[in-house]
């Protein structure tokens, strides 16, 4: 039986500790001994969050991982973050020509706010719209602050350099 299409797979593990690939690697492990087809995925990819690693398996075998895995947890330390809250979500997304300066400027705003971020899409796929996506617990907050900036429009981003230009 051929595994499903990537874009059928979903997380059961992730963690962002300093031992995230190892853990990942463990749980792995633990599902393919079980017969699951499992995928470590780091944060080289396109929406994992920056600093954590994750497990991938089929949406079909995603209620037996996560069985396994909390069965596992109970015996070996698996403290990864089980929740959705990493889960990324798309804030910002344009499909203009200058959409990568205006993703990148969104995601400089967001950073210097003490919001992670990731770029999707980009030049290398020029018909394609490029997103910036955040954890999911931030969404609320990233929102508002592109709002602001939008509302504040060039004359605001002029202000505020000039105001940090004085610290």
């Amino acid at each position: 039986m051929q595994p499903e299409s990537q874009s059928e797979w979903v997380v059961v593990f992730r963690s962002a500790e300093h031992s995230a690939a190892e853990e990942s690697a463990a749980v792995q492990d633990l599902l393919g001994q079980a017969g699951i087809a499992a995928e470590v995925i780091g944060d080289d990819q396109p929406g994992v969050p920056v600093g954590s690693c994750e497990v991938r398996v089929p949406a079909s075998d995603a209620a037996r991982a996560e069985q396994l895995i909390a069965s596992e947890s109970s015996e070996t330390d698996f403290s990864g973050d089980a929740s959705h809250d990493l889960d990324l979500v798309t804030v910002f997304t344009s499909d203009k020509h200058t959409s990568e300066v205006e993703a990148m400027a969104v995601q400089g705003m967001l950073q210097a706010n003490g919001i992670q971020s990731v770029l999707v899409g980009g030049v290398e796929f020029p018909s394609l719209p490029i997103e910036v996506r955040v954890p999911s617990t931030e969404r609320e907050e990233a929102l508002r602050l592109i709002a602001e900036s939008e509302a504040a429009g060039p004359e605001g981003a002029e202000e505020a350099e000039e105001s940090s230009e004085g610290l």
